[in-house]
């Protein structure tokens, strides 16, 4: 495991504290499940139905708020991305000048993630929260009014094998840097010390113990996904990442036809794509 033991060196420059872990373990415990509620959006290109899922309740009850509050109303997709995803629910495009750079707007908050992963991942049609960046979030809060949803691509099953080997190596290091972070005190000491003999072996320890943690339950991709992102597609690389909380039952093709639309070197459409309304229909 060579990317632990690199990893390992800078671990006390780049530590998560241990409240930030605790934090992101408690994102991955949903409550209770609300019930499912489904939405209207309509936009200049067409009407899109989308369902929101029950059991990410934080993200349902504050995208129902938002559109019964006609947040959403008159808002662009800002960013779009043929092959990937189309983007919007940021305030500050309502009226925005034509090539006026978008995209960090919110509403004030953000909202605790919730990954029902692997339940929800991001197959065509998943509508999911844009955030900010894991170095200034590491608990992966999602943007409290700003969504996008997955047009991606297909792949063959070598690519998601590959995929799934990248997931592992992924995992290897947020489960090295996990242990490493709560050895933070004894590092710190070693370190100061030039201690490079207790590094050493503590390093060769805690590689030993992540890769006992991952053999117990490494990660892959399961039926359901190969199957989707072999067929319909999506965007793998972001799953687990980002918070799913939703998907387009009606209306992708409206969601192709945005996608497609020319756009300036910041994927912002050259032509405004709007949100014109939404509206709850379904509770």
């Amino acid at each position: 495991m060579a990317c632990a033991a690199a990893l390992f060196i800078g671990v006390a420059a780049a530590f998560a504290s241990k409240s930030d872990i605790q934090t992101m373990n408690d994102d991955q415990t949903v409550g209770i499940p609300a019930k499912d509620v489904i939405v209207e959006m309509n936009t200049t290109e067409g009407p899109v139905k989308i369902l929101l899922y029950g059991d990410t309740p934080r993200h349902l009850e504050n995208f129902v708020k938002l559109v019964n509050q006609g947040f959403y109303d008159g808002l662009l997709f800002h960013r779009v991305i043929n092959d990937f995803m189309i983007q919007g629910g940021d305030p500050d495009s309502k009226n925005a000048p034509a090539g006026k750079m978008l995209g960090s707007g919110d509403p004030g908050y953000t909202i605790e993630a919730e990954f029902v992963y692997p339940r929800h991942f991001h197959k065509r049609g998943a509508l999911a929260a844009a955030r900010e960046g894991d170095s200034t979030n590491p608990a992966k809060a999602s943007s409290g009014s700003q969504f996008y949803i997955v047009t991606g691509k297909t792949y063959t099953p070598a690519q998601l094998d590959q995929m799934e080997q990248r997931m592992r190596l992924e995992q290897q290091k947020s489960v090295f840097s996990t242990l490493a972070s709560q050895h933070r005190d004894s590092i710190m000491s070693m370190r100061r010390n030039r201690d490079q003999a207790g590094l050493a072996a503590l390093q060769e320890q805690l590689i030993k113990e992540s890769d006992s943690i991952v053999s117990r339950n490494p990660v892959k991709l399961t039926d359901e996904q190969r199957s989707a992102y072999s067929t319909v597609g999506g965007t793998p690389h972001l799953d687990g990442a980002y918070t799913v909380f939703g998907e387009v039952l009606e209306g992708m093709d409206v969601v192709d036809k945005i996608q497609k639309v020319e756009t300036d070197r910041n994927d912002r459409p050259l032509s405004d794509v709007r949100i014109i309304s939404m509206k709850v229909v379904d509770k």
